[in-house]
Formats: C-alpha cells, sequence, structure tokens
C-alpha cells in the first residue's frame, strides 16, 4: 500500500509506517511543502498514494469526493501534540493492513474510526 503523509504530521508517521511494510513518503520528501490541498491531493491521486493528514479540508467530501480519490485518512484529535498524533497513527496500522482507503474517506478520532464509503 502507498501512502503520502501530509507534512502537517510528525516525521515519525513516516518511519512507523516504514516499519510495517507501507510504502510511505512524505510531502516533504517529494518537493510539495506549501502546496495547495488540490495540487497535493492531485499528486497522491496520480501516484495512487492514499493521503494522511491532519488537515480538515480534506473531510470534506463535497470538495473531495472519497470515489475520486486514492483514499484519504483524516487525524483528527482535540490534542495535535506529537505523541498523540504519532498514537493515533499507530491505532490505523493493524487496519491498513486488513482493509484499504481506496476510494474512502476515514476519520480517526480517539474513540473510534469512521469510515465513509464513496
Amino acid at each position: 500500500m502507498k501512502l503520502k503523509i501530509d507534512e502537517n504530521l510528525p516525521r515519525e508517521c513516516r518511519s512507523i509506517l516504514r516499519q510495517h511494510g507501507f510504502e510511505a513518503d512524505s510531502v516533504a520528501d517529494e518537493g510539495l511543502s506549501g502546496s495547495e490541498d488540490s495540487t497535493l491531493l492531485a499528486h497522491a491521486r496520480a501516484d495512487n498514494r492514499i493521503l494522511i493528514t491532519l488537515d480538515l479540508d480534506f473531510a470534506n467530501i463535497w470538495a473531495y469526493p472519497p470515489s475520486e480519490q486514492a483514499g484519504i485518512v483524516v487525524i483528527r484529535s482535540k490534542h495535535q501534540d506529537k505523541n498523540t498524533v504519532l498514537s493515533l497513527v499507530q491505532r490505523i496500522v493493524p487496519i491498513l493492513a486488513n482493509r484499504s482507503p481506496e476510494g474512502e474517506l476515514w476519520i480517526v478520532e480517539s474513540e473510534r474510526i469512521r469510515f465513509r464509503i464513496g
């Protein structure tokens, strides 16, 4: 599974995901830091990479329909400190191993994960 880690996530997210066998690259690795949301998502779609982000704009299904994307995973937490975010990324690893977010929007919260299909 190919993943694109947004620049608003700690760099350690990439390492965590790679340790579990995922092909994870960051926005910074690809020279896309500071890109518009639409540009970032277009690159993710072109590379067939699932975007993992803290940016709630990507949860707007009208602007970014899940069925038209390689997949979007939005980490949503009241606290966005490094440890909390890394914990939430760790939480999705076993789910990613068994289910692809292709064509889906996942909202990852501390108490639940919501799946929006199509």
